[in-house]
């Protein structure tokens, strides 16, 4: 059987018949050992010189093929069917060019094609490497407020390490190895069946269902729930006690009053189809990518489409508490990125951003008012008011600091939580006490405000002190600005994940408050990287 059949059985895209190509049609090329062949060498030499890491990986093995020798074929079995399982990841599937790789092996008929096809391959390897190891897409280039630093891997280390270990386990092992990828990856696979098999059935008209309340509407709610998986299998027409528990499962993993009655918000969001979810799940798969990196055996989690901040102690939530995050306006957003919280401050006080005195304050600086609020020079010092001709200076080029002093009004509250960064962003206090009781918490200027600062700090300080709230309150006693350093620094990751799993492993979902996942589900889209990912 020719080489150009095995080709076309490539395009029925079964694994049983990649693999099988693999070993056939890879194995079929017979080259002779690397010390024999100065044309090769000289050729992929040639061929991989524009990368230096790459030049460098292929001198210290004197140009030996990784792929295209006798004794490869383990390794181009385990990247071809991994390339064919990509779109289950979500990954480009173009990208990778699979069909035009397998007819490259099939045209060599030299050792210089040999080499360049060598080289190809390569390339090949590193971007699906980087892919699912890292992510699709730079996220810089789609948002300015998420500013994570991407674990993009070493190409040269990449390699070796590649060259020495079992092909098929270290390909595997390149996926985020986080519990949270693999259940967003079977949920993603389950969103497609449903979605192949016609979704969740008809839309729920937009009424108010109660108990009490029964009919044909009732009926498709129930109907609804029971394809979603919140409900056994029933064929009353009433809004029984069942229901109403369904309704009340359905609302706490969306993120809605969970109150038991489907009303306007509750059938809004059960009406949303299979199609529109799977976008955040695909998406949700991205970040995790993004995310690929160690998060600390105790680290905080704060997921700002949720609403929430956890301590976290080898993956058990030891604490949550509800938050404020940054407003939906582009200017206050909350960034996402990642980095170390090293201490506790007391008694803050809180030197305002400039764009915050130039956004709420400088009209009643520069008119006599927010008598609150303090002027103070680099050295810290206190200027009088009247010293300042406000007329000479804008909040661009005022050369002074805004300085609100500790206090029970000052706007950080009684206590701050510092992973010192560029952005400013901290956790905190606050006397804003009301905001905690809406539902979409988006009402600060960047920073998170936590409900229940006090006991994140207890359990924060639990490490290093048998008496935490005692350590805490002699030191809040003092009425002085007091930093409190932790003996290890805790990492804290800023997330913002509208799909993600709960404890228990229910898929959850949340509003794309800042517009932030509709942006990157259209960058991956565009990248070919939200096709089926089915075995069919």
């Amino acid at each position: 059987m020719n080489c150009s059949l095995f080709v076309s059985r490539l395009r029925a895209t079964s694994l049983l018949i990649v693999a099988v190509m693999a070993l056939l049609v890879f194995g079929s090329i017979q080259p002779a050992s690397a010390d024999q062949t100065p044309a090769f060498r000289q050729a992929l030499a040639e061929s991989v010189a524009a990368d230096e890491k790459v030049s460098a990986f292929y001198r210290e093995r004197n140009y030996l093929p990784l792929w295209t020798g006798p004794d490869d074929a383990a390794r181009r079995q385990a990247l071809l069917v991994a390339l064919e399982h990509a779109p289950a990841h979500g990954l480009p599937m173009a990208r990778y060019d699979l069909t035009g790789l397998i007819a490259a092996f099939e045209a060599v008929e030299s050792e210089r094609q040999r080499a360049q096809l060598e080289a190809k391959v390569t390339r090949v390897f590193l971007q699906y490497a980087r892919d699912i190891s890292s992510g699709v897409l730079d996220p810089r280039r789609i948002d300015r407020s998420i500013v994570r630093v991407l674990p993009r891997p070493d190409p040269a280390t990449l390699l070796r390490d590649f060259a020495e270990a079992p092909p098929t386990s270290f390909i595997r092992n390149l996926a985020p190895s986080a519990p949270e990828y693999a259940r967003l990856f079977r949920a993603r696979q389950d969103l497609e069946r449903v979605i192949a098999q016609g979704g969740w059935g008809p839309t729920v008209p937009q009424a108010r269902f109660a108990p009490g309340t029964s009919g044909e509407d009732v009926v498709t709610l129930r109907n609804r729930l029971i394809a979603m998986g919140y409900l056994e299998r029933s064929a009353t027409a009433s809004y029984d006690s069942a229901l109403q528990n369904a309704v009340l499962q359905f609302q706490i993993a969306h993120g809605l009053e969970p109150d038991g009655i489907a009303a306007t918000a509750t059938i809004r969001a059960i009406n949303i189809a299979p199609e529109e979810r799977l976008k955040s799940v695909i998406v949700a798969m991205e970040r995790e990518r993004w995310l690929n990196i160690p998060r600390g055996d105790r680290h905080i989690w704060v997921n700002l489409a949720d609403f929430t901040s956890r301590i976290v102690d080898n993956d058990r939530v030891t604490f949550e508490t509800i938050s404020v995050v940054g407003a939906q306006s582009t200017d206050r957003q909350t960034p996402e990125f990642s980095d170390r919280m090293t201490y506790l401050e007391l008694n803050p006080d809180w030197t305002l951003p400039r764009s915050i005195v130039a956004r709420s304050y400088w009209g009643a600086l520069a008119s006599g008012g927010a008598r609150h609020l303090q002027i103070v020079d680099a050295r810290g010092r206190v200027v009088p008011r009247e010293a300042i001709d406000f007329g000479r200076y804008t909040p661009a080029n005022f050369p002074f600091n805004v300085r609100q002093p500790p206090g029970p009004s000052n706007a950080l509250g009684e206590v701050k939580f510092m992973f010192p960064n560029p952005y400013a962003i901290y956790l905190h206090d606050t006397p804003e006490r009301h905001l905690f009781r809406t539902t979409v918490r988006t009402h600060s200027s960047g920073c998170i405000r936590l409900n229940d600062p006090r006991e994140f700090a207890y359990e924060l300080l639990s490490r290093q002190s048998d008496d935490p709230q005692r350590l805490y309150h002699t030191t809040l006693n003092t009425r002085q600005q007091t930093r409190i350093y932790l003996d290890e620094p805790v990492p804290v990751h800023l997330v913002y994940r509208t799909a993600f799993t709960d404890v228990r492993g229910v898929l959850n979902f949340r509003a794309d408050m800042y517009g932030r996942d509709a942006r990157i589900h259209e960058a991956l889209e565009q990248a070919g990287a939200t096709g089926s990912g089915l075995q069919i």
